[in-house]
């Protein structure tokens, strides 16, 4: 129970609600009167994620100052017995995830000043940048799963305004529509989950329904079903096989907004979700086994058609695919710091290597790596920041995404099995992404109009690029226990294992046979792209040839596009023409019109009766006196 002068007190934990609020406030005004703003008011909704970013540091220092989670809430509306609040809570996973939302969505935004320049919706572009960081912020930030899920559905919804932001163009409002109705049946599960759980516990708050599941207050049958049914719109929104076919399509959006959705929102909201629901699977040990299993196919199967993707957002799309898988996997093994930890590093990477194939397209006007090459000489400063990016997302030392790789792995070795996939899975990322390093960067120019009409980027652009190499490269480090101490940090904070955990610490311990395992694998991934794509010591043609079928399978996304489709056009559209043929036929021109016109046709039949005329009365009568004679006779 929070009082108001907790509400209103210093500056810390109570206060985190006003980072979603300010961003909502931006929506708010900008909606209403952005045209009548300088810029646009593009600087207001700037103004209000850097203002929720400054938020993060007191938030997080308030925590380590006291060492303990704080819940604030206020009242929010009565059901049944059930007394719904409205509140927030902040723990090491609420606190590491506003951090990741406020930092990468402050930097799309200042990216987009320039990418997004002289657009006729610019100013709508911002409002709508600022809802989804405000849903986002209160998605991480509920306490309850009831505001959970409104958040839930306020980012699906600015996803697909976001996705179809330029909707006179047919693809993107395909794009638009395919993900707002494919992450629909994971949300419907989801909510079929949340019903279920208030059903046994009576309450919409996580902290009640956790107590309830571990004392064994509710059935272990009903935890293991609502658990499937969260993780069933966790594979949704983290586009999980065989949920993922909306998330390639995405990238008709602009490239800031395919940023901001692959790297701290909307993607992020699955492994978010099952995160912050853990205890739940921790009771269903055969629901985590799920998750891992799905996590593992949907690494290997995205990393595969990665390599054969030609567009530059399809590429880095399908990366964004086999992590997320990565970080499943990882949830699977019981892994939440590695999971969350690459959920954090992958962040600042992934939103570098978009807004780099931003620069390049905003140079360029392509997107068709076959179209590229050579960008090196005249885009120098992007191509350095694209490839510390795409280094990091390949795990090469020490780089941040060797450390939280490694993490994973070491989850999972354990099971030598999924141990040797996860490496193969790293092995493939080294090769698409030497391959798209490659392509778009290096050898002879493929198009020399656009070569000679690219650019190095706007500062607008290169700065939050330069911020996000940074973090690329230095993010790791933040699992490492000597960190806190070195750079003074109050409380008891050694390192990421040591602050965020499911039941008990979890301390850095460097594997070095992982270590050099993961590092060959990544090493060999980008030798193979590199004797492929730079040297010619081998022809593509080559390696496909023995692969054809591999090849074939992965270019057509194992045709589950397809199969999709098949269903839509065979099933649902037959289903609906017929249950139109019902609805038009049987209850509209039979229940609805035939009863009127049976109404009608009775009434003017029945009037025949009385004409006002004697002859017609005489001839009823007569008529009426020879049936009862006849009656009389053959009846008597």
């Amino acid at each position: 129970m929070v009082t108001m002068e907790r509400l209103l007190g210093p500056l810390g934990m109570s206060w985190a609600w006003m980072a979603p609020a300010a961003c909502l406030a931006a929506f708010g005004i900008l909606v209403s009167v952005n045209r009548w703003l300088p810029g646009r008011g593009a600087w207001l909704s700037i103004l209000a994620i850097a203002a929720g970013l400054g938020l993060f540091f007191p938030v997080a220092v308030d925590y380590l100052e006291q060492g303990q989670q704080g819940a604030y809430s206020v009242p929010w509306f009565t059901f049944g017995a059930a007394d719904v609040r409205l509140g927030m809570v902040i723990d090491p996973l609420a606190i590491v995830m506003m951090g990741v939302v406020t930092s990468v969505a402050l930097a799309v935004q200042v990216y987009s000043l320039g990418y997004m320049k002289g657009d006729p919706r610019f100013g709508w572009y911002f409002a709508l940048q600022s809802l989804f960081a405000a849903s986002m912020l209160a998605l991480v930030l509920a306490d309850n799963l009831l505001l959970l899920y409104v958040a839930w559905e306020l980012v699906g919804l600015c996803s697909y305004l976001l996705i179809g932001f330029w909707y006179e163009r047919r693809p993107a409002a395909e794009a638009a529509k395919k993900a707002f109705i494919t992450t629909r049946i994971g949300d419907v599960g989801f909510l079929i989950g949340i019903l279920v759980l208030f059903k046994a516990t009576g309450t919409f708050q996580l902290s009640g329904i956790f107590a309830a599941a571990e004392s064994g207050a509710i059935a272990p049958a009903m935890v293991a079903v609502s658990s499937l049914l969260i993780f069933l719109g966790a594979m949704g929104k983290s586009a999980q096989f065989p949920l993922h076919v909306w998330l390639p399509d995405a990238m008709e959006g602009p490239t800031p907004v395919s940023a901001l959705i692959h790297a701290a929102t909307m993607v992020a909201a699955g492994v978010y979700l099952v995160a912050r629901t853990f205890p739940l699977f921790e009771a269903t040990p055969w629901v985590l086994m799920v998750v891992g299993a799905i996590g593992l196919i949907t690494t290997l199967l995205a990393s595969t058609m990665a390599i054969v993707m030609t567009d530059i957002k399809r590429v880095i799309a399908y990366s964004t695919i086999s992590k997320l898988g990565f970080m499943m996997l990882a949830l699977g093994f019981g892994g939440l710091t590695a999971a969350i930890f690459f959920l954090l590093t992958h962040a600042f990477f992934k939103a570098l290597l978009f807004l780099g194939a931003g620069s390049v397209i905003h140079a360029t006007g392509k997107q068709d790596v076959r179209d590229l090459g050579g960008l090196w000489r005249k885009m120098p400063l992007t191509a350095a920041m694209f490839i510390v990016g795409a280094l990091a997302l390949a795990g090469l030392p020490p780089l941040a995404g060797f450390w939280s790789k490694d993490e994973v792995l070491a989850t999972v070795a354990r099971n030598p099995f999924v141990f040797a996939l996860s490496l193969f899975a790293v092995f493939l990322t080294g090769v698409y992404v030497g391959r798209l390093c490659l392509l778009v960067f290096f050898g002879e120019p493929r198009h020399r109009p656009s070569y000679e009409h690219a650019h190095e980027a706007p500062w607008t652009m290169a700065v939050p690029m330069l911020a996000l190499t940074l973090l690329a490269g230095f993010a790791g480090l933040i699992v490492l226990d000597s960190l806190g101490p070195l750079l003074r940090l109050p409380g008891s904070f050694q390192g990421l294992g040591s602050f965020l955990y499911a039941g008990s610490p979890e301390p850095f311990v460097f594997h070095p046979h992982i270590a050099v395992l993961s590092t060959l694998a990544t090493l060999a991934g980008l030798a193979l792209a590199w004797l492929i794509y730079q040297n010619g010591f081998v022809f593509p043609q080559v390696v496909a040839q023995p692969l054809q079928v591999v090849y074939k399978l992965a270019a057509n996304k194992y045709y589950l596009d397809a199969a999709y489709q098949t269903v839509i056009n065979k099933v649902v559209l037959a289903a609906a023409a017929a249950t139109a043929w019902f609805d038009r036929r049987v209850v509209n021109d039979v229940g609805v019109n035939g009863s009127a016109q049976a109404t009608a046709l009775t009434g003017f039949k029945m009037r025949l009766h009385e004409t006002g005329r004697l002859y017609n009365y005489g001839l009823g009568m007569t008529l009426g006196v020879i049936v009862l004679a006849l009656a009389a006779v053959f009846l008597g």
